[in-house]
């Protein structure tokens, strides 16, 4: 049984769709990444699963249970918000055990001391949380929406406020509660980076569709459409031709199994070489940009700019340079676009 089901769910704001037709599944003890641009339906989807919004149409099930118009409260679901939502007159203890309370549980304390150990904020019970970092207030707001037990734990945006190496750290340790405890999590996200480090599977998203699903690893090197293309990181998309089970993109050739015609391809930036002489594309370097771990290269062809990553150990280019470029297929370097 799927610990959530989404059938055929629309949301509409009067004349304004926002979800069309959203269909999805998920696994029990799977983490979910809803991924997509701004305006794109993710937190919108978010909120219909929690009970914040109804669906104009279509079904929501929970562990097998239509929840569909059921209200927040009576989901079994808790969210992790992007702004934390502590309370600001209670301390972190109060903050974590506050849902329990609410319930009239006897063994709150206990259950939200066991929920702030779980996220390694032991000792921490009796500061404010004006007194934490931004950190330690998003682990207080996990705790607090793990110490409910839920079947689905909700995470919208929970991130994005804290800088790239805390977001980073955060990501991992939530990653590594979820499979720990082995809880089911649907997660929203814009960041590609994020979600490919954390996730089961992704659910990309625009213009209130589901355009593709799958595991990090199928969407990167398997995107069906220039836009996850665009989306799971950096990619040039250029002009192939098919011909005989040979895809042909500029001087390259590669076998394929497409059929025959006119096709987009998608190439990685890692999977261009440079040269200074050699068969391949040409080109002229237009910008170099060293980044400690890797250089960028734009680089002027007759097939448009290309953007290309390379290792710092490989031979540096500067603007103006000749260059020619080789691409390579492997790890799904290349590809031809479904649509």
């Amino acid at each position: 049984m799927s610990a959530v089901r989404f059938a055929n769910v629309s949301k509409a704001y009067g004349d304004v769709q926002v979800v069309r037709d959203v269909s999805f599944e998920i696994p029990q003890g799977t983490l979910v990444t809803l991924l997509g641009p701004s305006g794109c339906g993710k937190t919108t989807t978010l909120r219909v699963l929690a009970g914040l919004e109804l669906p104009t149409s279509g079904q929501v099930f929970i562990a097998g249970r239509d929840v569909t118009r059921l209200p927040a409260h009576e989901r079994d679901v808790a969210m992790v918000f992007q702004s934390y939502a502590l309370f600001p007159h209670l301390r972190v203890l109060e903050n974590v055990r506050y849902g329990l309370d609410v319930l009239g549980d006897e063994k709150a304390t206990e259950k939200a001391r066991a929920a702030l150990s779980s996220v390694g904020l032991e000792g921490l019970e009796q500061r404010w949380p004006n007194e934490l970092s931004g950190g330690q207030q998003q682990r207080v707001a996990l705790a607090r929406a793990l110490v409910l037990e839920p079947k689905v734990l909700l995470f919208d945006e929970p991130l994005s406020n804290l800088d790239a190496r805390l977001r980073r750290r955060m990501r991992e340790e939530i990653r590594e509660l979820q499979q720990r405890l082995k809880l089911t999590a649907v997660y929203v996200t814009h960041d590609q980076d994020e979600a490919l480090s954390i996730s089961d599977s992704i659910i990309v998203m625009d213009k209130g569709v589901v355009v593709q699903q799958g595991g990090p690893r199928e969407l990167y090197e398997a995107p069906a459409t220039r836009f996850v293309a665009d989306f799971m990181g950096e990619s040039n998309v250029l002009e192939g031709r098919v011909e005989g089970g040979v895809l042909r993109v500029g001087a390259s050739s590669f076998p394929t199994t497409h059929r025959d015609g006119v096709v987009q391809v998608a190439v990685r930036p890692h999977a261009i070489s440079l040269e200074r002489d050699g068969d391949g594309i040409s080109g002229v370097v237009r910008r170099a940009t060293y980044l400690g771990d890797h250089l960028e290269y734009t680089v002027d062809t007759e097939l448009g700019p290309l953007f290309v990553v390379a290792p710092v150990t490989s031979q540096p280019f500067t603007p103006g340079d000749a260059v020619t470029m080789r691409l390579s297929p492997e790890a799904g370097g290349v590809v031809v676009l479904a649509r």
